[in-house]
């Protein structure tokens, strides 16, 4: 396999791989250990005169023996938004010995480790962008790719579990639920998945319990459309689906010179995100008005009075469609915070015709999850390479996926992002394991620049195994973009610098320049903010200065 270029300390759990081949396995998820190796022998051979199936993965729950040893307490709070089921969980976790919070956003955890670290529990952030160690910490907020499961825990809390269900990310929620070995595990999110966990639950015999809650502050949908945007008053949140469309609606209601308007979108970078969420909350902010696309699901604390859906249809990557009965619930909920400026929230939609679909879907149950998703670990899919006589990435994803056995109760992830990037640096000259490293990183193959940014580290690395980030960016480079054409091509450097310091976390010495793609990153985030700034009618009253 040839040697591993980054560092990793063994664990000292001893596991069996139910065939009588024992072997110490790495604490990063993405690594193999050399025992592993030295045993593929003997599994590929008969066992008991029955050929060991690495594609057999339907009992999940036996990957993680240190949970295993444990009888958790599993305690589900599911309700709506805006019902304090994630805060009860949340005070269970600051007055633990010890913790872990799981998120789906990194804005999240940050807002989650911000808050412990204010009530003296002293916690550490760790996402894939991010490490802030704290002294003295015995709890950690943490994106839920890098949940641990090899530590023990008093307490944990993992977020918007019915995340489970999703096609692309639903696996490392199932991780978080069958791995982490905490005395509690708490789980937060929507009722439609409680029938599910409690299945996948039956065969680890931990002790579960449901808590449901009622919705805090009254949400009310109104009987008639907004119609015009010259309707549109303070503390509305007007809802699209593509960057296109945010952008032209924020034009249409800066153009009558009453409101300004704050933007939240997925491709923004997460610092962006944050501030101008911050900028529609301050009361004493020019901008009263947010145009955002259905990232205000979930991640962002938002004083919104009123939820502008202006269509109900959305592209998904694959068709348009309309949003499913959970997707309405999720942003329609997040108006009317308890206890904020607007304490009854209302929802209505821009066009008459769409009224019917919101009404009876906010009246609706949440259709109940049947599946959760399910991806293998990178030792199964190189110990299956090794059986297969295969060393191409793609092929071995592809042989995989097709020949998975898998039970009732999950799916397999979509891998299209992992395929993309396997079908491009199979040709390269690196290893398996680092294939399936640069397989697994952030990065948008369906972005041209944040594609070439991953080919070209990756051909780098395969060359010196040393990468400097100037090789591909010039720093000092960057302005102010001119154009909303501009402002997407700054959106994506910003990709391609946020994909470089992932990977700096797991290939340290060969990604050297952490601190230096760190900074561009922060310049990238100041100068998005100032061309929003200047996007609208006015200057803002509060204009900062930037310092590059």
């Amino acid at each position: 396999m040839g040697s591993l270029p980054f560092r990793r300390r063994l664990s000292r759990t001893l596991l069996t791989d139910n065939v009588g081949c024992y072997y110490y396995t790495w604490d990063s998820k993405l690594g193999t250990s050399w025992s592993v190796c030295r045993c593929l022998r003997k599994i590929s051979s008969s066992v008991g005169g029955k050929k060991f199936d690495f594609t057999d993965l339907t009992r999940p729950h036996t990957w993680y023996p240190i949970a295993r040893r444990k009888k958790r307490n599993v305690i589900l709070h599911v309700g709506p938004t805006n019902s304090g089921k994630t805060y009860n969980a949340l005070k269970r976790l600051e007055s633990s010995y010890s913790g872990i919070y799981c998120g789906p956003l990194r804005l999240l955890a940050w807002e989650i480790a911000q808050r412990m670290n204010k009530a003296k529990v002293p916690c550490d952030l760790i996402t894939g962008q991010e490490r802030e160690e704290v002294d003295g910490a015995k709890h950690k907020a943490v994106t839920v790719e890098m949940a641990d499961v090899t530590s023990e825990y008093s307490c944990a809390v993992v977020d918007e579990i019915q995340m489970l269900g999703c096609r692309t990310r639903g696996f490392s929620f199932t991780r978080a639920l069958l791995g982490i070995a905490a005395d509690e595990l708490h789980l937060c999110g929507d009722a439609a998945a409680v029938p599910l966990i409690q299945e996948i639950l039956k065969a680890t015999e931990d002790n579960v319990k449901v808590q449901y809650y009622e919705r805090l502050s009254p949400l009310v949908p109104l009987k008639l459309p907004l119609g015009s945007f010259a309707n549109i008053r303070t503390g509305d949140c007007i809802v699209a689906f593509s960057r296109f469309e945010i952008y032209k609606i924020k034009r249409q209601i800066e153009h009558g010179r009453k409101h300004l308007c704050s933007v939240v979108y997925g491709s923004l970078p997460p610092e962006t995100r944050t501030r101008q969420a911050t900028m529609f909350n301050d009361e004493n902010s020019d901008f009263d008005v947010l145009v955002s696309s259905d990232a205000i699901g979930m991640g962002l604390n938002l004083n919104i009075s009123r939820i502008i859906f202006s269509t109900l249809r959305k592209f998904d990557g694959v068709e348009t469609r309309e949003l499913t009965v959970s997707e309405i619930k999720q942003i329609a909920g997040r108006a009317g915070r308890y206890k904020s400026k607007f304490p009854v929230g209302e929802v209505t939609c821009q066009a008459a015709k769409d009224l019917p679909l919101l009404h009876s879907s906010l009246s609706s149950p949440s259709p109940i999850l049947e599946q959760a998703g399910l991806f293998p670990n990178f030792d199964i899919l190189f110990m299956y390479s090794r059986l297969h006589a295969t060393s191409g990435l793609h092929q071995i994803l592809e042989h995989f996926v097709e020949n998975a056995k898998l039970s009732e109760n999950y799916f397999i992830a979509d891998c299209e992002q992992m395929l993309k990037v396997a079908a491009v640096i199979d040709e390269l000259p690196i290893n398996l394991n680092d294939k399936y490293l640069f397989a697994m990183s952030p990065v948008d193959m369906d972005d041209d620049i944040s594609s070439q940014g991953l080919i070209q580290f990756a051909q780098s690395y395969s060359k010196t195994r040393i990468v400097r980030l100037k090789e591909i960016f010039t720093p000092g480079t960057l302005k102010v973009p001119k154009s909303h054409h501009a402002l997407k091509e700054l959106e994506s450097i910003h990709k391609v610098l946020d994909l470089y310091v992932w990977l700096s976390f797991h290939l340290e010495d060969s990604f050297p320049d952490r601190e230096l793609a760190a900074s561009q990153k922060a310049i990238c985030s100041m100068l998005i903010e100032e061309f929003l700034g200047r996007d609208g009618w006015q200057e803002p009253r509060h204009k900062k200065l930037l310092h590059l």
